[in-house]
């Protein structure tokens, strides 16, 4: 696969073990939803996303094999049953598939930009040119049948502007009036609200199905935080006079048989939070508003540590599996120690 006998970096290991992970993930969910999905469109772009994914699976699987690297335990047939009943209708596959594509790019194009190994580099180019293929068919798809939700409109600006004083950035003070939000600010709101609607429909969904209490009240209690995170993006908006993105109440079935495996889906909505601290982040990067980066500082501690709350549920079950790592050399000193 490459002309060079250069080994692997430490970002080339974990873009393939990462890109392993949550692709085989995907391939669980998608298989899944092919058994479902009734709308003749969304069939054909379901069927095309796991077609890409399991190509995308197989190029991983043989890059593992060649650079001798055990193939990470992942996601597989005994992670999804696929004779659970319905649990999402097709508006919400249509849905997911857009939030899968919009992380691919980002997540692909970081890949490419940690990696210096040709065949590696080659790998996510044409994993992005396959995303992004399926990301404008979802995007067309979801406009024609009325689903897609556009960010809020704004007047054009007739002129260029300059920033005149320091109170553009100002915000905490209540009592003081805020200066209505930028555009930048604007569709990083809009995002988060969207976000939060698709990790708020899953965590019900996998509450909903999960036999395991802990899970169970794990999963209400990130259906409240996303709940809790859309109302005060959602607030900003509406003090400007802009509409928050709407959410649906039918995306989910009332089956509560389990489609997927306990680990597969804490995996997923751990993926989840680590992508909304991403998001916060950036947002607050990106806003100029003291009191947005504020709430998204403050909002990204509250996911945090319902992350680490999930993640020691995952490691007290055995379903959190360990990214390859260095070897502790203080440890295997003393070992090395112990047998002499």
């Amino acid at each position: 696969m490459t002309n060079s006998n250069t080994q692997l970096t430490s970002s080339e290991i974990a873009a393939i073990w990462t890109s392993y992970m949550n692709d085989s993930m995907n391939q669980c969910i998608l298989e899944y939803f092919l058994k479902d999905v009734e709308d003749s469109e969304i069939r054909s772009l379901v069927q095309q996303t796991y077609d890409f994914i399991s190509t995308h699976v197989n190029k991983l699987d043989q890059l593992f094999i060649m650079e001798k690297l055990p193939l990470p335990a992942g996601f597989g047939k005994e992670d999804v049953n696929l004779n659970a009943p319905r649990l999402y209708t097709d508006g919400f596959m249509l849905e997911y598939i857009g939030h899968l594509t919009r992380v691919g790019l980002v997540a692909y194009s970081g890949f490419i930009t940690t990696s210096a190994r040709k065949d590696i580099k080659t790998i996510f180019k044409e994993g992005i040119t396959g995303v992004l293929e399926l990301y404008d068919r979802a995007t067309d798809i979801s406009v024609d049948k009325g689903l897609f939700v556009r960010p809020p409109y704004i007047p054009y600006p007739t002129k260029a502007d300059m920033i005149d004083s320091k109170k553009y950035f100002s915000g905490m003070n209540p009592f003081s009036n805020k200066r209505p939000l930028n555009a930048v600010e604007i569709s990083y709101l809009h995002m988060n609200v969207r976000t939060n609607m698709i990790g708020g429909k899953l965590a019900i969904s996998f509450a909903q199905v999960s036999a395991v209490e802990k899970v169970q009240n794990w999963m209400l209690r990130g259906r409240d935080i996303t709940k809790k995170h859309i109302g005060i993006f959602a607030k900003i908006l509406s003090d400007n006079d802009l509409l928050a993105p709407l959410s649906s109440d039918v995306s989910i079935t009332d089956s509560t048989i389990p489609p997927f495996s306990e680990k597969l889906g804490m995996f997923l909505f751990a993926e989840l939070c680590a992508l909304g601290i991403g998001n916060y982040a950036t947002a607050a990067g990106a806003s100029q508003r003291h009191d947005l980066i504020v709430n998204y500082e403050r909002l990204s501690l509250e996911v945090a540590q319902y992350a680490k709350d999930g993640a020691e549920i995952m490691i007290e079950n055995g379903w959190l599996e360990q990214p390859p790592g260095t070897v502790d050399k203080e440890k295997l000193a003393k070992s090395k120690n112990k047998h002499n």
